[in-house]
């Protein structure tokens, strides 16, 4: 899921798998533009959008909404990874927001570093803002994790 490390002084910092997605069904791709994936579960993501037959719909990075970093005070925007519009029980539809996270980014656990434990932190307050966005506008949110 990683490529090489990128050297940037003297620690290695990770460098994910980004993209341009080439979509097959432009039909189900509603989107402004191509869609972006910023590592390799979104990227799989995006696969499961464009050929799942249940997926009515859906973006990449559709929306930015506000809310306020936990850590510094300020107004900031939040740019959830998806939006997802598909087919449930009766041939209804769902729409969510859809947000692609590492399980070690999204749930807190006890023997955590500080910085991991800020980094949920920040995720949170993204999530619950929009949680209320999505309420407000007739969807629902996902946080889907490796697990």
């Amino acid at each position: 899921m990683l490529a090489k490390g990128l050297n940037c002084g003297t620690k290695i910092m990770p460098k994910f798998q980004q993209g341009i997605y080439e979509v097959n069904n432009s039909h189900k791709y509603v989107g402004k533009g191509n869609p972006r994936y910023r590592s390799s579960w979104e990227r799989v993501f995006c696969t499961f959008c464009d050929h799942n037959e249940n997926v009515v719909n859906w973006a990449s990075e559709p929306v930015r909404i506000p809310y306020r970093h936990p850590l510094h005070g300020k107004m900031t925007m939040y740019v959830p990874d998806f939006i997802v519009v598909y087919r449930g029980p009766q041939n209804t539809t769902k729409a969510e927001l859809i947000e692609i996270k590492p399980r070690n980014q999204s749930v807190l656990e006890e023997n955590m570093k500080d910085s991991q434990r800020a980094t949920i932190a920040i995720n949170y307050s993204k999530w619950a803002a929009a949680q209320n966005w999505a309420k407000q506008n007739g969807l629902g949110f996902r946080v889907i994790t490796e697990k």
